[in-house]
């Protein structure tokens, strides 16, 4: 089952997600899985489904005895009566949920300036709302829109806030230019940022580095680009664990950034936990931008003219 939609930020490109409802069952395996596909109604729409499936992953990563995170409205996607999953062991998207959540907060609680959040994400992310964020820090949400809307008339539901004088500004999915939207809504190419891609599973290999592309070009240097790259992109690109590195490499290195693989393993042994059995391709990453905005690389260039212009009426005064 797969559909399409227009690539955020790319007018001709277009993405293709691919969601395979059998993986949600076998992560639930020996579960009742109704209300997965009750809260999906009658359209059974792939995006919907991938953003429900990543809350239930929440929903049952929160009411483990011991969990790595606590997600207060995971809960308000999915159906009253949806069975707790009491297994010990963690998912792997929780555990990059938790690496993700704790690189997020410690960069921006510990860089000046840091204010600006782009969460890539499936659309019902709750992060926005269940983590402390800084006062004043601006929160884009870039997720699909029928996904979204859904979303926040759930967390409206049950009272989720925004912590104090925060903001959270919805960029569309489906967006034909994602620069000009974010610019338009407040984003500045010349302050810090950090940007998280989690939620799109699946996407083309060239839409993703086109969106790579897109991240690049917006970001200052020195700003994190962090997240999972989708398993199809792996799996298509790079066949063994030995060439994953070097395709991971270039993939971002070809924009301007230095980029470290996460191994999943590593961050439960640091975490006092062990992974999930089973098979799980996705690529848990953090980038770091080495090269200037298209913002930054403005400012130098009115800096430059205005040096030379300068230079120039100085040397006709001497004349």
């Amino acid at each position: 089952m797969g559909t399409s939609v227009f690539m955020v930020g790319v007018p001709q490109a277009r993405l293709t997600v691919v969601v395979r409802p059998s993986l949600a069952r076998r992560t639930l395996k020996g579960k009742k899985s109704g209300w997965l596909r009750a809260k999906i109604k009658d359209d059974d729409d792939p995006l919907l489904l991938a953003a429900i499936h990543g809350a239930s992953l929440r929903f049952q990563e929160t009411h483990r005895p011991e969990p790595l995170f606590i997600d207060p409205y995971a809960g308000c996607f999915l159906l009253p009566n949806a069975e707790k999953d009491m297994d010990q062991n963690p998912h792997h998207y929780c555990l990059a949920t938790k690496f993700i959540d704790d690189k997020l907060l410690s960069t921006i609680n510990h860089v000046d300036g840091l204010n600006q959040v782009v969460l890539l994400t499936d659309g019902m992310d709750t992060r926005p709302y269940r983590l402390r964020w800084p006062t004043s820090t601006i929160i884009f949400n870039i997720s699909p829109e029928s996904v979204f809307k859904i979303a926040a008339q759930k967390l409206e539901g049950v009272g989720a806030k925004l912590p104090k004088s925060c903001q959270l500004l919805h960029v569309p999915l489906e967006s034909s230019d994602l620069q000009e939207i974010l610019r338009r809504k407040g984003f500045l190419g010349n302050r810090h940022s950090i940007w998280v891609f989690q939620g799109l599973h699946v996407m083309t290999l060239a839409g993703f580095e086109e969106l790579v592309s897109v991240v690049s070009s917006l970001a200052m240097k020195g700003c994190l680009f962090l997240g999972e790259l989708p398993a199809l992109l792996a799996e298509t690109e790079a066949g063994s664990n030995s060439s994953t590195k070097q395709w991971v490499d270039k993939l971002f290195m070809g924009n301007g950034f230095k980029v470290q693989t996460i191994c999943y393993a590593e961050v439960a042994r640091s975490l006092g936990k062990e992974l999930e059995s089973g098979e799980y391709k996705n690529i848990l990453f953090v980038a770091e931008q080495l090269r200037f905005s298209d913002d930054q690389m403005e400012i130098w260039r009115r800096e430059f003219q205005r040096i030379e212009e300068d230079a120039d009426e100085e040397g006709f005064e001497e004349l």
